[in-house]
């Protein structure tokens, strides 16, 4: 079972999970228009690697190119996308790599729920 973590909660989330990485699952188009996690600016080594294309199609690839960033498997791995669900199906495929995640329930922007990273005033890019 993927850990949903509001953004809200993260800082003190990796006060005690410090050995943890996050992978923004969105697309280039939301990198440009919206911004992206600064996440080096807490401790959170940050990468960017899209799940699902703008026309909606799923990044074939996403598993090998997850694998080609030769991430520990000792990492926690944290994704987020805009609003938690992408997020979600990217941290369910890294965990079936042996890997522990967690999930960003709130994402980039916000949901229905919690208002998001960007929102939070994490830093951002």
């Amino acid at each position: 079972m993927i850990k949903q973590i509001p953004s809200k909660e993260l800082k003190e989330y990796l006060k005690n999970n410090p050995n943890s990485v996050l992978i923004d699952v969105r697309t280039e188009e939301e990198w440009k228009m919206d911004g992206k996690p600064n996440g080096e600016e807490i401790g959170l080594k940050t990468f960017f690697l899209t799940i699902q294309f703008a026309d909606k199609s799923y990044n074939e690839n996403f598993v090998e190119d997850f694998n080609n960033l030769n991430i520990k498997k000792d990492t926690e791995i944290l994704t987020i996308c805009m609003g938690g669900v992408r997020s979600q199906a990217a941290a369910e495929l890294i965990s079936r790599k042996d890997y522990k995640c967690s999930n960003i329930s709130d994402g980039f922007l916000g949901n229905k729920e919690n208002m998001g990273w960007k929102k939070n005033n994490l830093p951002c890019k």
